[in-house]
């Protein structure tokens, strides 16, 4: 009988091919994008295909390459460890295939000086485009009106729910960086008045700063989440934010679930303390709440903002453009500050 801890890939020979290796970490998940665009370039070593859910064999895999990877492909939301880095100890540069990186143990990664890299502006465009998108969603009611026709309710019920405007709204937006400003030069048009508050006021921004969530929500209509997760900034949209935010306020989130307390946001939205909400991601993926389900104020999608194929392009150009750079000890195209 097979030994459960002998790598199942064939070992990749690097004599054999001149091409350098590089780790595909991922999830055994179906349906994942083909990484054949890199295989011209590089060596793939994709333990996945090979041990799937054994985690025991994949950390085996490892060692057995530990000499050979200085590199990683981290696809999707993969979380990568220190128990995975401790397996790979000559590891200098991992290669994100998101924007947001807390999946990724970036504390290890720089106390072992392993640079990082994310997708940089490769989906911000089409990110931008969505939040907006959801916002009018839910302020115009354009997904409820679809159910309100295709129920067959118009003839029966002609009353319609009087939707709301967006021109000339207060909006506010977490993080002003690459996302957040796409997302406020696209609401200028509709006459929308801009606020911010990121890590740092930035002398460039014409719109006005605030150094809190808290104080940002006091004076808008609309608050649009844009900035990664940390640990500082996990559950920034409490209880007293939703409060300041009010129940005419409406919460669009395009960064991570985990930015907002989402049992304190269902509480909120359930008892009318909140106007509505456009939701693309949600605190324990793919699991969402199931009181937001019949709220028609809430707009809800499968954290799909960036799935564009013309976004996914972008993305593969970017990941190929940082592993090409790290091997010809060129500057990497989007590498993460990790202080």
């Amino acid at each position: 009988m097979a030994n459960s801890k002998t790598p199942h890939q064939p070992h990749p020979n690097p004599n054999q091919d001149p091409k350098p290796l590089i780790l595909i970490h991922r999830e055994p998940v179906p349906g994942l994008s083909s990484f054949e665009y890199l295989s011209s370039y590089f060596t793939l070593l994709d333990p996945t295909a090979y041990v799937g859910h054994d985690r025991e064999a994949y950390k085996d895999t490892l060692r057995a390459h530990a000499s050979g990877v200085r590199a990683v492909y981290c696809s999707g939301l993969s979380p990568l460890g220190k128990d995975t880095l401790d397996c790979l100890p000559c590891l200098k540069c991992v290669v994100g295939s998101s924007v947001g990186t807390d999946h990724i143990d970036i504390a290890e990664c720089r106390r072992r000086g392993i640079s990082v890299t994310n997708m940089g502006d490769a989906f911000s465009d089409d990110v931008a485009d969505y939040a907006v998108g959801l916002l009018l969603d839910v302020l115009r009611g354009i997904s409820a009106a679809d159910r309100f026709v295709r129920a067959g309710s118009w003839p029966v019920s002609p009353e319609i729910p009087l939707a709301y405007s967006l021109t000339r709204k207060r909006v506010g937006i977490v993080g002003l960086g690459s996302i957040g400003s796409r997302v406020a030069k696209r609401l200028i048009p509709f006459g929308c008045s801009i606020a911010y508050t990121s890590r740092r006021q930035s002398p460039s921004v014409p719109y006005p700063f605030y150094d809190t969530v808290h104080n940002l929500a006091l004076e808008t209509d609309i608050l649009i989440l844009c900035c990664t997760l940390t640990e500082q900034t996990h559950h920034m949209i409490n209880t007293d934010v939703m409060t300041a935010l009010g129940k005419k306020g409406v919460l669009v989130n395009v960064g991570r679930g985990g930015l907002v307390d989402e049992a304190e946001m269902v509480r909120f939205l359930v008892e009318g303390r909140l106007g509505g909400a456009g939701l693309d991601v949600f605190e324990n993926e793919p699991n969402v709440p199931k009181e937001l389900f019949s709220l028609n104020n809430v707009v809800m999608s499968p954290h799909q903002a960036v799935l564009t194929p013309e976004s996914l392009q972008a993305a593969n150009d970017t990941a190929l453009g940082n592993l090409l750079a790290f091997f010809a000890n060129k500057p990497l195209l989007s590498a993460i500050k990790l202080d």
